[in-house]
């Protein structure tokens, strides 16, 4: 990186865990932010530890980022944090509701001694019914309906990846940019919101949409009736799948040009988008017939050259060896506690021609917390005594990152 990152000077407070907290952490330190991660002193964020699918969250969320371990249930540590916060711009939580409130953490707990401070909790559900309510990614696709529109029918089927949980952190993200700008103005901060069951909602808006327009129920996405006659996956003769849509009656021409098939593009029946939808039953057993009798790479060859909408269908591991991710700083390598190097995808984001990185490791538990104490003021002595009592602790596997982009932290 070569030049200094948007959001250098604005320091944050995370309480956070699984994804939805570190997503929204992730996007703020990314962009320069010094997000300080508040962890449990020993084995620190739960998350760390979590088995199966989980066991990828936290390398995933976490890097750029510095770790602060404390006992928040000792007193000393609750002034210790409060202190932090009155130094900090922006405080992100997503505990179950009422957690940080319990321990004297809440907005109206912590606003008075920072009038300018932005506090943005991340929970299951905005103001309502359903408030206090428990929430995972899975609970609100199922009652949000994108299970149900993602599986065929009668089998409703969470989505591959925790994408309201990753939404809502980036819902967080721009709501904590609106209330900067307002505090630019105004000089005061303000409590945000984010949420995943609301998140949820949105995402179904064209399908009730649909629904007003039509006054058909939407079926789910296997069962759909596509707004396009070839939109779909197709076996090749080496047995790997290929998507592909031909979604205008330039790329049919353009498709029938490439594959020669003058019959069909001569077919009267078959001339708009609309006609092909009609006669989908008759041209998709067509078509998996002659893309059949290619192999993938064939036929990706002959969908670029025709200016087609393709895809390989692809498992996530494969993704490490993308040609294209792997260009320009698309994947970001971080270190996992076994010391291997593992690349992952950088933000979806380029400002000025230029991607962002890594600029500070995954950060081992308290990796920073005497860092932070002699930032807040105090002296070797008061750190080490309240080491002693157990109030904050460190790591002795502390790493010296090479590539460290300094940020500016509030004084």
């Amino acid at each position: 990186m070569t030049r200094t990152l948007p959001l250098v000077g604005l320091r944050v407070v995370e309480f956070s865990h699984m994804v939805m907290g570190p997503s929204c952490g992730l996007i703020l330190a990314d962009l320069g932010a010094d997000v300080i991660k508040i962890e449990p002193i020993g084995q620190g964020d739960n998350t760390r530890r979590l088995p199966g699918s989980g066991a990828g969250f936290f390398p995933t969320f976490n890097r750029n980022k510095r770790s602060l371990a404390l006992d928040l249930k000792q007193p000393k540590a609750i002034t210790f944090v409060k202190r932090l916060i009155a130094k900090s711009d922006i405080v992100t939580e997503n505990f179950r509701p009422g957690g940080l409130d319990a321990m004297g953490l809440g907005y109206d707990d912590v606003r008075e001694g920072n009038a300018g401070l932005i506090y943005c909790s991340l929970k299951g559900f905005l103001s309502g019914p359903y408030e206090n309510r428990a929430a995972l990614d899975e609970v609100v696709q199922m009652m949000g309906g994108l299970a149900y529109m993602t599986g065929p029918p009668g089998r409703p089927l969470r989505a591959g990846a925790p994408v309201n949980d990753m939404m809502g952190g980036m819902f967080a993200v721009i709501g904590i940019l609106a209330a900067l700008q307002e505090r630019q103005r105004s000089g005061r901060g303000q409590y945000v919101k984010s949420s995943l069951f609301e998140n949820t909602a949105w995402l179904m808006a064209p399908h009730m949409a649909q629904f007003a327009v039509t006054g058909v129920a939407p079926n789910p996405m296997p069962n759909r009736i596509s707004a396009w006659a070839v939109y779909d996956v197709f076996e090749t003769v080496d047995g790997l799948p290929i998507f592909i849509g031909v979604v205008s009656d330039t790329q049919w021409r353009s498709f029938c040009d490439e594959f020669a098939r003058n019959d069909l593009a001569a077919d009267i029946s078959l001339q708009t988008n609309a006609l092909r939808v009609a006669a989908r039953d008759r041209v998709i057993p067509e078509l998996r017939q002659l893309f059949g009798r290619f192999t993938r790479a064939e036929l990706a060859m002959k969908c670029e050259r025709a200016r087609l909408s393709f895809a390989p269908v692809t498992r996530p591991d494969e993704l490490v060896d993308d040609p294209h991710l792997n260009a320009g700083g698309g994947m970001v390598a971080v270190s996992l506690p076994d010391g291997r190097e593992m690349p992952i995808p950088a933000l979806p984001l380029e400002m000025d021609g230029q991607r962002f990185g890594r600029y500070r490791d995954i950060p081992c538990v308290g990796e920073h917390s005497f860092e932070i104490a002699r930032e807040l003021g105090l002296q070797d002595a008061d750190i080490e005594s309240l080491a002693t009592e157990g109030v904050i602790g460190t790591t002795l596997q502390s790493r010296l990152d090479t590539d460290t982009l300094p940020t500016a932290p509030n004084s």
